[in-house]
């Protein structure tokens, strides 16, 4: 009989992984599967587990082949897979229980090419957020695409998805050599689908190896490694320049916020003949980000990019470790008379013997306001309302304040008393907010040096916007009228 899933499992050196691995495939709520284990030429006791493993379970089939990589090992899975559907695995992973139950069962609900679902890491036996995959599957979306989500270019993985196997050779996908295989295949499924489903649930565990050999994304900051990361970046760059160049943008923004960060570790650890060759590496690299991408990066991320284009190696280390230092944020200071810019206080920016642009270092649009509430009661027949504005970044007071209240419709003016360096006191008349919707926020704009910033205040958290509510209830308890 046809398998319902086709779970295809690269087999490598993984012998302390392996069984927990095979265990969490067999424990699968989802009964109907068939597992394909590629022994891909492994030195150490991980095919034998495997053929131990398939002797007693007859859903577990072992494939021997020399030493080709994942890629190659996963296609020739994938030729021998029966399975309506299509799953992957690494061997030293863990699937959840119900992760194929509820992948399938998405798919027979809605028709799509491939469902994908969330992923935690399993370090040290301890399950933690993946940052990768963190911000995709906060929410759940069935039949969506990659072109409606955007976020879902950062789902670049292949295992924690179950395709359909029609769809898989319809598109003729298949996985190239090399480490990073997986990433290609991934963006190319997720452009090629008609839709997808998208789960909240987590599907997958991903293991940061503790013993045994380390793993490929363990040994990122290695120059052959960072070169086949580059490699993937192309393929995918090119593919998605002629099938979606609407999304290449995207794309850069995230090779600049996640893989460039192991081109940095690398040339900060080189040894002084590993230099050259890295830096010749990352000029390339900083080549495949779009101008646009550049330009829109963080004041910091610039500077970096800078100096590896400059091939100035002991500059970006020391640039580096800034950042690390930085554990309250980094500094944006003012510079100039008649026109004023504001720029990142680095490393290297009051230093003009390196002749660094001044727009490396702009930070304007990086600046923002905060403003927060404190404290609000009765004083008497007036509310009082206490809270703090100050610009991110900046140690200087805020400059004139303008405050007010709105409803939507209306807006009624405050007068903002300053105390200390950062401390505002509002006082509210009940009788100004008579007539108005039940609901206000209250608003401030600031202007220092030409700079001019505005924001609503926010809970003292600062993570929700202050509300007054009139009449009833309201967050501080208050009903003012």
């Amino acid at each position: 009989m046809t398998p319902q899933v086709s779970v295809v499992v690269p087999v490598y050196n993984v012998e302390p992984y392996i069984t927990e691995c095979l265990e969490s495939l067999a424990a699968q709520t989802l009964p109907d599967i068939e597992v394909i284990l590629v022994d891909d030429g492994s030195q150490d006791g991980s095919a034998r587990i495997a053929e131990s493993f398939a002797a007693r379970d007859a859903r577990f089939v072992v494939v021997h082949q020399p030493n080709r990589g994942p890629g190659p090992a996963r296609n020739e899975g994938v030729s021998r897979a029966r399975g309506t559907y299509l799953a992957f695995a690494d061997s030293d992973d863990v699937v959840p229980p119900e992760a194929y139950g509820m992948l399938v069962s998405s798919l027979e609900r809605t028709g799509s090419d491939l469902a994908c679902g969330g992923v935690r890491r399993l370090r040290e036996g301890e399950l933690a957020e993946s940052t990768l995959h963190e911000k995709v599957f906060r929410r759940e979306v069935r039949r969506t695409h990659i072109m409606d989500r955007r976020m879902l270019i950062r789902d670049r993985t292949v295992w924690n998805k179950v395709y359909r196997r029609d769809f898989w050779h319809e598109q003729r996908l298949r996985f190239a050599s090399g480490i990073y295989e997986d990433v290609p295949l991934s963006m190319r499924a997720h452009v090629l689908a008609a839709s997808v489903d998208v789960l909240s649930d987590v599907v997958y565990h991903w293991r940061e190896r503790d013993s045994g050999e380390t793993s490929i994304t363990q040994r990122r900051a290695e120059h052959a490694n960072l070169a086949e990361r580059l490699t993937a970046i192309r393929e995918v760059r090119s593919f998605l320049e002629e099938e979606a160049p609407d999304l290449a943008h995207s794309f850069d923004g995230l090779v600049l916020e996640k893989d460039t960060v192991f081109l940095f570790q690398a040339l900060e650890q080189a040894e002084r003949d590993e230099i050259p060759a890295l830096v010749d590496l990352g000029r390339q690299w900083v080549a495949t980000l779009s101008p646009d991408v550049r330009a829109a990066a963080s004041s910091l991320r610039r500077l970096e990019l800078h100096l590896i284009e400059r091939g100035l190696v002991k500059q970006l280390r020391e640039v580096r470790k800034f950042r690390r230092a930085a554990v309250n944020g980094t500094r944006i200071v003012p510079r100039g008379l008649r026109t004023t810019g504001w720029y990142g206080d680095y490393p290297y920016f009051r230093d003009r013997s390196l002749k660094i642009p001044d727009e490396v270092y702009d930070a304007r649009d990086e600046l923002r306001l905060l403003a927060t509430v404190e404290d609000c009661r009765w004083n008497g027949d007036r509310f009082v309302v206490r809270g703090e504005v100050a610009i991110h970044r900046v140690r200087r007071r805020a400059g004139r304040l303008e405050v007010w209240l709105t409803d939507g419709k209306r807006h009624v003016a405050l007068e903002a008393r300053r105390v200390g360096a950062r401390g505002v006191v509002m006082t509210i008349d009940p009788a100004w907010l008579k007539g108005g919707r039940p609901n206000w926020r209250m608003h401030v704009r600031a202007e220092t040096r030409g700079l001019v910033l505005e924001e609503r205040f926010r809970d003292g958290d600062g993570h929700r916007p202050w509300r007054l509510s009139v009449p009833g209830w309201s967050r501080t308890g208050m009903d003012i009228l």
